[in-house]
């Protein structure tokens, strides 16, 4: 059997996309392919014999190197074939910001040149990836493809690099425990404990305790020694939803631990050391707060590192088909009616409305639209009467609409059709128009469509059009 000499392996090296280093076992590089050097920013002596987390200073995937003295990428479950994917943000000596999907393979044992490889992909160019297209238009379980959700996926991977307090504000209903969420799963915390705090739910004196824990018979009730949130998400990040509802008094022990990384249960006086990553979240207007004297201007300063404002629904409108879609599929799924879409008519209703509910609203109308809907179809009489104002024709009407319509199917990805009447209601036919408006070019097409190219190719396959 023929071997693959090592020239030709360096020549593939060299003409791949991803960035490859090899590290030995004390996680030296030991070799380089050109992409890497082009991701990090420096050239090829400037990296070779260098400790790989020097490389990517400042990041989650260096931190959890540097604290454990190993490849923070590799695990027994690298061995069996799995594989560990960390996205990470690289600055680059020249000063760009790189976002990167980093992940390691193991090498086979014995070899003399290096003990794993770490293998680099450059997000911002996923959109020339067929594999990544979906990415573009979700983060966690937020979804969205207009510029101002492009802009906030950017800004919480930049924050899930970092360990900075995280401040995320937006009315109510946009998605700001999304964004928490999507930050601790990004991060070097993402397999520690994620936690959770309404501030508002609870009286001053049980806030308190679920926070910070207390000793036995600290109060009338408590039977036996409790730990707060904060000793429970040690290692992990903590959540501390509606901060605006936080009494003065706490926002004093909240500083103390946020400057000092130690809490005090109460009915105790010896400090306990954790290791939190703190994200607050809030609707209020907390500059005016600090103002009026009801928050603490340095508890907000040290909460504020990095703020994040998460845009209302009206705000983005051209996301509201794709947010529709998603809802759809989930609630498909949940109510077994794979078949349930959405008129052209409902869609102008949709697209029409204020939604001061934000994306909570919106789900809550298609929950409440397919309960009412008697057919597989979606229609505006189906939605809850505030929407009434919004419907651009009588209810029951189907006559033309530019509106784009969407179906749910589980396990697809939902189709976003653009109806022209309906002598164009047929998806075949809809393709077809679309591939000819393009003058065949599959990817103009794709995007006419709202759709990735692999889906548009697997549509083509379906209907026999490959050709």
């Amino acid at each position: 059997m023929n071997t693959i000499s090592l020239a030709s392996l360096n020549v593939v090296l060299e003409k791949l996309e991803e960035g490859v280093l090899f590290l030995d076992e004390r996680r030296n590089v030991v070799a380089i392919n050109p992409a890497a050097a082009q991701m990090i920013g420096r050239k090829h002596d400037e990296i070779v014999g260098k400790l790989c987390p020097s490389l990517f200073p400042g990041t989650g995937c260096a931190h959890a190197c540097g604290q454990s003295g190993k490849c923070s990428l590799m695990s027994a479950d690298i061995r069996q074939g799995k594989k560990l994917v960390q996205d990470i943000v690289v600055a680059r000596p020249d000063g760009a910001l790189v976002p990167l999907h980093m992940w390691a393979t193991a090498l086979p044992a014995g070899g003399s040149l290096a003990h794993c490889a770490v293998v680099l992909r450059n997000l911002t160019r996923e959109a020339q990836l067929e594999e990544m297209a979906g990415q573009r238009m979700r983060l966690g379980n937020l979804v969205g493809h207009s510029r101002v959700m492009q802009s906030l996926f950017r800004e919480i991977l930049l924050a899930a690099a970092s360990e900075a307090n995280v401040l995320v504000t937006g009315e109510s209903g946009v998605g700001k425990e999304l964004v928490a969420q999507a930050i601790h799963d990004n991060s070097d915390r993402a397999k520690k404990p994620y936690l959770q705090v309404h501030c508002a739910a609870l009286p001053e004196h049980l806030l308190e305790a679920e926070l910070f824990g207390h000793s036995r018979g600290a109060f009338t009730g408590a039977a036996t020694a409790r730990e707060g949130r904060f000793e429970a998400a040690d290692g992990g990040t903590l959540l501390l939803d509606e901060i605006g509802e936080v009494p003065l008094g706490i926002q004093v022990k909240l500083l103390r631990v946020l400057q000092e990384r130690e809490v005090v249960r109460l009915g105790e006086n010896h400090p306990r050391k954790v290791d939190v990553r703190i994200i607050a979240a809030t609707h209020r207007d907390l500059p005016g707060m600090v103002k009026s004297g009801e928050f603490r201007a340095d508890l907000y300063y040290r909460l504020r590192v990095l703020p994040l404002r998460v845009p209302p629904l009206r705000e983005r409108r051209e996301d509201v088909p794709l947010l529709a879609a998603t809802i759809l599929s989930g609630l498909a799924g949940h109510y077994r009616r794979d078949d349930i879409s959405l008129s052209p008519q409902a869609m102008d209703a949709l697209l029409g409305y204020g939604w001061p509910g934000n994306v909570r609203e919106l789900s809550n109308a298609l929950e409440y639209a397919l309960v009412h809907a008697d057919g597989d179809i979606l229609r505006p009489q189906h939605f809850p009467v505030e929407l009434g104002s919004a419907m651009p024709h009588p209810a029951g009407h189907e006559g033309r609409s530019m509106a784009p319509a969407i179906s749910s199917v589980r396990g697809e990805v939902p189709l976003i059709r653009y109806y022209r009447g309906p002598a164009a209601e047929n998806e075949k036919e809809l393709i077809l128009a679309k591939l000819s408006e393009a003058g065949g070019n599959k990817s103009a097409a794709a995007e006419k469509l709202g759709m990735s190219r692999t889906t548009l190719w697997k549509r083509l396959k379906r209907y026999g059009l490959e050709g």
